[in-house]
C-alpha cells in the first residue's frame, strides 16, 4: 500500500471502529445498568440493545445510495452527527424507553456502507482485499477490546459516561473525515440512472445477492452463537464472565494467523470462489465440533479457533468482493444493501439464538448454524469467479477540484477503463481497467493532456 492508501484506510478504519464501539462497549454492562431504569423489562432491555442494529439495517441502503450522489464525506459527517445526538439521548435517559430512542437514533447514523465505499474509492484494486481485511480486523478488535474495556469504563464513568464518551468521539471524528481524509473525485461510465434504477440493478445482480445472503448468514451465525457460548464457557471451562477475554483474545489472534495464507492465496492465485467455499465449509465443521464437543475443554477451544479463523477470513473477503463486483456508479448502493443484510443477520441471529437456546439448548443453535451455512455453501458453488480488474496509478500533478472532475470524465471515457478516481490534492489518478480491452493509445493521449 502506498502512503495515501495507508493514511486513508487507517483514518476510515478508526471511524468505523468508533461506530462499532458504540454497539459493543455496552454489551457486557448494559443488562445490569438497565435494572435501575424505570419501566425496564427483559424484553425492553433486549430491544434497547437491538434497536441500534435494526435502524442501521433499515438506513444503510439510503445512506449508501446518497453517498453515490452527494459524495461520501457529507453523508459520513451527517451520520456521525446523528450518532452523537443519539448518544446524548441515551446518556441522559432515566427510563428504558428513552434509552431505546437513543439507541435507535445512534443506529440512524448508518455510515458503514459509505465508509466502505470510500475505502474502495481510495485504494487500488490490488490493495482492496488488504484494505477491507484491515476494516474486518478493526471490527474484530473493536469487539474484543469492548469486552475488556466496557466493564472497566463502567466502573469509572458508568454506562451514561460511556454514551457521553462515544458521542464526543463521534464529534471529533467529523473533523477527521472532513479535514484529514483525502477527497476522491469519482467518475464512472454511466451516471444517467436515477436512484430507483440503481437500486433495481443491484437487486437483479445474482452475484451480489449471493454475497448479501452470505453476510446475512455469517452475522446470523455469529450473533446466535454468542447467545450460548458465554454460558458454555462458564459451565465447562470454569472461566468467569469478566475473564472471557483471556480466552477470546488468544484464540482470535491464532485464528487470524491461520487465515492469512488463504487470504493471500485467494488474491494472488485468483481462486476467490474456492477459498470462499472452503471457509464456509470450515465454519460448518466448527459447528460440528461445537455440537459434539461443547461440553469439553478441547471441543470448545478447537471450535472457537476454527470459527474465528473462518469468520476472520470471510469478514475480510466479502466486503472486498462487493466492491469489486458492484457497478462503479452504484457502489454505495451495493454496499448499502450488503451492510443492511449484515445488520439484519445480527438482529435475526439474536432472536433465533435466544429462542432455540431456550427450547433446545446450545445444541439447537449449532444445528441452526450448520443448516444456514450449508445453504450458503450451495450458493457459493453456483458463483462465477469474479472478473479481475487491474488498477493503474497515474501521476497527474496537483489539480483544482474542477480540473480533477474534468480529467476524471475524460479518463473514464477511455475504452477499457471501468472507473476513474482522481485525488486532486495528491495529484494522483487511479484507474480500474480491463487489460484485455484497454486502449493504451487513447489513455496515453488523455494522460498527456491532463
Amino acid at each position: 500500500m502506498n502512503s495515501l492508501e495507508r493514511r486513508a484506510v487507517a483514518l476510515l478504519a478508526s471511524i468505523y471502529a468508533l461506530r462499532m464501539a458504540g454497539l459493543f462497549l455496552i454489551l457486557p454492562v448494559f443488562a445490569l445498568y438497565a435494572q435501575d431504569l424505570t419501566g425496564h423489562t427483559p424484553l425492553l432491555i433486549g430491544i434497547a440493545i437491538g434497536a441500534y442494529g435494526l435502524t442501521q439495517a433499515i438506513l444503510q441502503i439510503p445512506y449508501g445510495m446518497l453517498s453515490d450522489h452527494l459524495g461520501r464525506k457529507p453523508v459520513i459527517a451527517a451520520g456521525l452527527l446523528i450518532f452523537a445526538i443519539g448518544s446524548i439521548i441515551a446518556a441522559t435517559a432515566t427510563s428504558i424507553e428513552m434509552v431505546i430512542v437513543g439507541r435507535a437514533v445512534q443506529g440512524a447514523g448508518a455510515i458503514a456502507a459509505a465508509i466502505m465505499a470510500m475505502v474502495s474509492d481510495l485504494t487500488r484494486e490490488e490493495q482492496r482485499t488488504k484494505s477491507m481485511a484491515i476494516i474486518g480486523m478493526t471490527i474484530g478488535a473493536s469487539f474484543v477490546l469492548s469486552l475488556i474495556i466496557g466493564p472497566v469504563l463502567d466502573g469509572v464513568i458508568g454506562v451514561p459516561g460511556i454514551f457521553w464518551l462515544t458521542g464526543i468521539l463521534a464529534v471529533l471524528a467529523i473533523g477527521v473525515i472532513l479535514f484529514l481524509v483525502p477527497t476522491p473525485v469519482r467518475i464512472e461510465r454511466d451516471r444517467s440512472r436515477n436512484l430507483r434504477e440503481e437500486f433495481a440493478r443491484i437487486l437483479r445482480d445474482t452475484q451480489l445477492l449471493r454475497l448479501d445472503a452470505g453476510v446475512f448468514t455469517l452475522h446470523l451465525v455469529m450473533t446466535a452463537m454468542f447467545v450460548v457460548l458465554p454460558g458454555e464457557i462458564v459451565r465447562h471451562l470454569g472461566l468467569p464472565a469478566p475473564a472471557h477475554w483471556e480466552l477470546y483474545l488468544p484464540v482470535m489472534l491464532a485464528g487470524f494467523v491461520a487465515m492469512l495464507p488463504f487470504l493471500i492465496t485467494a488474491n494472488r492465485k485468483r481462486v476467490t470462489r474456492k477459498v470462499l467455499a472452503g471457509a464456509v465449509a470450515a465454519l460448518i465443521v466448527a459447528q460440528g465440533v461445537f455440537f459434539f464437543g461443547h461440553t469439553t475443554h478441547t471441543g470448545l477451544i478447537a471450535g472457537l479457533w476454527l470459527f474465528f479463523a473462518s469468520f476472520s477470513l470471510l469478514e475480510a473477503m466479502l466486503p472486498s468482493l462487493v466492491s469489486r463486483l458492484a457497478p462503479g456508479e452504484s457502489k454505495g448502493a451495493a454496499i448499502g444493501v450488503y451492510s443492511s443484510a449484515q445488520f439484519l443477520g445480527a438482529f435475526a441471529g439474536g432472536a433465533l439464538g435466544g429462542y432455540l437456546s431456550g427450547v433446545f439448548g446450545a445444541s439447537g443453535v449449532f444445528v441452526l448454524a450448520a443448516a444456514v451455512l450449508g445453504a450458503w455453501l450451495l450458493l457459493i458453488l453456483g458463483m462465477r469467479e469474479p472478473r479481475f480488474l487491474v488498477t493503474r496509478e497515474l501521476r497527474i500533478g496537483t489539480q483544482t477540484p474542477a480540473q480533477a472532475e474534468k480529467l476524471a470524465k475524460k479518463l473514464a471515457a477511455v475504452p477499457g477503463v471501468a472507473e476513474a478516481i482522481v485525488i486532486a490534492e495528491e495529484g494522483i489518478a487511479y484507474l480500474k481497467v480491463d487489460t484485455h480491452a484497454l486502449d493504451e493509445r487513447a489513455l496515453s493521449k488523455v494522460s498527456a493532456l491532463g
